[in-house]
């Protein structure tokens, strides 16, 4: 028999004997081996990075479908866009009646209009319909399209309440986030140039329309159950010698979400924290995008612009790594004080890119400089999670997947015109502007961070 594994909560702290961290790199993967031995866990987690692949590779596929038949950039873009604002304006209402109504509830016939709505698009593109259409589908597709990603982590809050692995929990969900915007891109462009230009919108929505179904499936891990109700199936709770005491028994505490909406008047925010970090993740989605843009037109300045994907995989690589390491680690400090620090520390990185000599420099840098991005992104939710008003931890989180998506529509825009006037360098200076502008705002609003 091995050594024997000892891991234990003392004054809600995790204790890990030594002969566990002495393990190397089995004691690197305990933290997310003790999430995932929660029955179910794993189940949910991967049917949501699945349902939600269409997030990166919808607006792309619908632009290169439209641009394919039509032959039109502009129509092509102006609907990609228009169903970038649905999306928009329309999750964080969805995500409220999320909260009231239950996951699977509103899941179901979400994802049907959205693979209707899909299918649509690609009908009248194949048909000739007139513009109008492609307009209303594109439209419909944006404000129907599930957002899994704070599903997922509502779940993920409601089976660790209480427990010190929540930041851990949260991880492979900003690593997922990471690898969906990179490879989605990539499948899409594939897809619609090398098969048919149908084929990039046609799985999206596929994968779409089968990592929803698998999600909802799941109702005993739905974040509005308690291990109190009937309906709960006996299975979901651990037993006891097979999960380590760090992470809880779900039901066990107070579920956040699970509670009644309070009479009364409705609160304007879904959390304190909104008002502070809704702003940074729009300033942070607007610096993303214009990273992405100003690095191909970096590379494009050095005749090597087929390496452009190359350097951001980097970048996406970099937070990933981070991301790991940061889950893996239990924390001592207060999780409004690391966003501050992960955020300050990523828009200090941004602000070198600038000077970068050439793209071969640049790629260490920026692999450096992403370590701290999926750190930042966990360290936002969870301290949302942690403030979110009862029944409305979904409505919450779709906030900060709002806000990163209003600032990468806002942001494209202004870099494209940056990036034709003056260049890449300049494209990169506006991109540290905005991380600045996201910092500012933070500090600014610390003490409400702090509540």
């Amino acid at each position: 028999m091995g050594t024997t594994s000892v891991t234990f909560r003392l004054n809600g702290l995790d204790m890990t004997s030594a002969d566990e961290r002495a393990r190397g790199p089995r004691g690197f993967l305990l933290p997310y081996a003790e999430i995932f031995r929660v029955p179910r866990a794993w189940r949910f987690s991967v049917a949501g990075i699945i349902g939600r692949m269409p997030m990166s590779m919808f607006g792309l596929g619908t632009v290169l479908l439209i641009s394919a038949g039509t032959g039109q950039y502009a129509v092509a873009g102006s609907v990609s866009a228009a169903g970038s604002v649905g999306m928009a304006i329309c999750a964080p209402q969805i995500a409220r009646v999320v909260d009231t109504r239950g996951q699977r509830a509103v899941l179901l016939p979400l994802v049907a209009l959205f693979t209707l709505s899909a299918v649509g698009l690609i009908v009248a593109v194949e048909v000739s319909a007139p513009l109008w259409t492609l307009f209303v589908s594109g439209i419909v597709a944006g404000a129907t399209m599930p957002s899994l990603g704070p599903m997922a982590r509502a779940r993920w809050s409601a089976l660790l309440a209480g427990s010190p692995r929540m930041h851990t929990a949260f991880s492979p969900e900003s690593v997922a986030d990471e690898l969906c915007f990179v490879i989605g891109p990539a499948l899409v462009t594939v897809l619609a140039t090398e098969v048919h230009p149908a084929a990039g919108v046609g799985a999206a929505a596929l994968l779409c329309l089968s990592g929803t179904l698998w999600f909802a499936s799941q109702r005993d891990t739905e974040p509005h159950r308690t291990a109190t109700s009937p309906s709960r199936s006996p299975d979901l709770v651990p037993r006891a010698d097979s999960v380590p005491a760090a992470v809880p028994v779900p039901g066990s505490a107070p579920v956040p979400g699970s509670a009644p909406v309070p009479s009364g008047r409705r609160p304007l925010l879904a959390a304190p924290g909104l008002a502070v970090l809704l702003p940074v993740y729009l300033f942070l989605g607007a610096m993303f995008v214009t990273i992405d843009l100003s690095t191909v037109a970096f590379a494009a300045d050095f005749g090597v612009k087929p390496l452009a994907g190359l350097v951001l995989a980097c970048y996406a690589a970099g937070s990933g790594t981070g991301g790991l390491w940061y889950g893996a680690r239990h924390w001592n400090s207060p999780v409004w004080q690391r966003f501050a620090i992960t955020l300050s520390v990523t828009v200090a990185g941004v602000c070198t890119f600038w000077a970068m000599p050439s793209l071969f420099v640049l790629v260490p840098v920026i692999y450096i400089c992403g370590m701290t991005i999926a750190p930042t992104l966990i360290a936002g939710y969870s301290l949302l999670e942690s403030q979110a008003l009862p029944g409305r931890t979904t409505e919450a989180m779709s906030w900060l997947s709002t806000g990163i998506s209003v600032g990468v529509a806002c942001g494209s825009t202004a870099a494209g015109f940056i990036l034709d006037a003056h260049g890449a360098r300049w494209g990169y200076a506006f991109a540290a502007a905005c991380g600045v502008a996201a910092a500012l705002t933070c500090l600014a609003g610390l003490r409400r961070l702090r509540s």
